[in-house]
């Protein structure tokens, strides 16, 4: 919220998709998963759920229904990117987004990296 601020204007869209998309349920069986040593992917994976499930047309949806076709996204996510253009949302620029990286989240984020694709940006 403070890097919009900065901006002077932006949205953040709020999608009820918890656990990328594999619902709140899932997402708690998953997180005890990760509590006996299981990264974030390999919990969903044993679970016999997709790595994400999101789907990125209700945003593309919310943006286009206040008349925003086109949009600068700050994401490291990948397939958030490909979601809203290929649901009609010109993406002109990724935004790089890290909110901290620490001891306790590394892992996780170095997950994501190295195993999802995600392109996160060095600790500033």
């Amino acid at each position: 919220m403070a890097r919009i601020q900065e901006e002077g204007n932006g949205a953040i869209l709020y999608m009820r998709q918890e656990g990328r998309g594999i619902g709140l349920e899932a997402k708690i069986r998953a997180y005890a998963l990760q509590d006996i040593g299981f990264d974030t992917l390999d919990a969903n994976l044993a679970l016999n759920l997709p790595a994400d499930a999101r789907d990125y047309s209700f945003c593309a949806e919310m943006l286009e229904n206040v008349g925003v076709n086109e949009v600068r996204l700050m994401t490291n996510n990948p397939l958030k990117i490909r979601g809203l253009r290929i649901n009609g949302i010109t993406v002109q620029e990724r935004v790089p987004h890290l909110a901290g990286r620490c001891e306790s989240n590394d892992h996780y984020l170095s997950t994501k990296q190295k195993r999802m694709g995600h392109l996160i940006p060095e600790q500033a």
